[in-house]
């Protein structure tokens, strides 16, 4: 494959967090693809703009087009990864592949009532501690080099209750059937609540793999930064070139 014919990449953050997730990823993807980390809307540096999917979906595909070389990957985390989707679904022309790490749950029924609560009650805590509880939680379970753009970048938990609130309940296996370019599944194994639908996804889709990395948990990247990054480097490489 030439440098022509490689994919660009688009990274897309989870909840709460914003581009620096992908510091772990960027410079070794980098070293192969085109490729840039966004911050989704009421994340980041637009941590001032309103949430929405539809705007999402707008800031994605004008990273796709700042990248050039025709359509991209896709590659979404959680809230990325569902937002990711959508935009596969709205803008297919633009997609070349798409690959949804701790993104295949359906995201209604009970086991979405905890996360609606928790949506209630974050906007009326302290912001500051919780940004403090994050930091420590984040530096006790990962090394500096992974997790300390994330903790600069700072923390999007008020956006949390107007994101989950159009996340919930929008997304389910059928979804996946209007995704027309090929999907990684692309799970922690031990992310139980999140990958709990990825085989009713991959078999709505037709193709599309699953691919588990071992004793991994929900941040998938950050757990083990070298098999996620392999895992979305050979994905691509066997995307089919559009042209």
């Amino acid at each position: 494959m030439t440098a022509t014919q490689k994919p660009p990449i688009v990274l897309v953050h989870g909840t709460r967090f914003s581009a620096g997730q992908w510091s772990p990823q960027l410079a070794p993807l980098g070293e192969h693809f085109p490729v840039t980390a966004i911050d989704l809307p009421g994340h980041g540096t637009r941590s001032s703009q309103p949430w929405s999917l539809a705007s999402a979906t707008e800031i994605i595909s004008g990273a796709v087009d700042s990248l050039g070389h025709g359509p991209a990957m896709i590659v979404g985390h959680s809230l990325g990864g569902y937002a990711a989707l959508e935009f596969a679904r709205r803008r297919p022309g633009q997609v070349r592949g798409l690959v949804l790490a701790g993104a295949s749950a359906v995201t209604s029924g009970p086991w979405a009532a905890p996360y609606r609560l928790i949506a209630k009650i974050v906007p009326r805590l302290p912001q500051d501690r919780l940004a403090q509880w994050n930091d420590r939680l984040l530096r006790r379970l990962y090394p500096p080099e992974v997790v300390e753009a994330t903790i600069r970048a700072g923390y999007a938990f008020h956006t949390l209750p107007a994101a989950w609130g159009e996340v919930l309940g929008r997304f389910d296996a059928s979804t996946m059937s209007e995704v027309t370019a090929p999907v990684l599944i692309l799970n922690g194994e031990k992310d139980l609540v999140f990958r709990s639908d990825e085989r009713e996804f991959a078999r709505a889709h037709g193709n599309c793999r699953i691919e588990l990395i071992p004793r991994a948990r929900h941040l998938t990247n950050f757990d083990d930064p070298a098999a996620f990054t392999d895992a979305v480097r050979r994905f691509a490489l066997e995307l089919p070139d559009p042209r």
